[in-house]
């Protein structure tokens, strides 16, 4: 019988409150139950950005309906996961061998508007699609 594991993804930014929870949340609501997703901070903000909350929800997708909030980033996260997706977190993300790492150059959307938060999302759309795909993940 195949391997039916799921793969398992994290997304990790300095606060936790913007790119990888926009990343984490797109990449859940597209692949549906056939990826195990998580996100994570070095440093996390108190709250999710407000212009990413809204960005979101101009796609149906609700960030507070979810649970999402800011998390910590810790060394159990990164050994459980398959890729580790870094969005400017430089050397405070932790390195272990074996795991597929990508490294997402994105603007931060901290302290900006929805007009300058929706060219961001909409990358990350694309990049999740991408994601998806390399995965073999049938889209949900």
């Amino acid at each position: 019988m195949p391997d039916q594991r799921r793969p398992e993804v994290l997304f990790v930014c300095v606060h936790n409150a913007g790119r990888s929870q926009m990343a984490a949340a797109l990449l859940a609501h597209h692949a549906g139950d056939g990826v195990v997703v998580r996100s994570a901070g070095t440093a996390p903000a108190a709250s999710i950005n407000p212009a990413v909350v809204q960005a979101m929800t101009e796609l149906g997708i609700d960030l507070h309906a979810t649970g999402a909030r800011p998390k910590r980033l810790d060394d159990a996260m990164v050994e459980a996961s398959d890729v580790v997706i870094t969005m400017g977190c430089g050397d405070e993300c932790p390195f272990y061998p074996g795991k597929r790492y990508e490294d997402w150059v994105l603007d931060d959307p901290a302290g900006r508007g929805i007009e300058a938060v929706r060219p961001i999302r909409d990358e990350i759309v694309v990049r999740v699609h991408a994601l998806i795909a390399s995965l073999g993940i049938d889209p949900a």
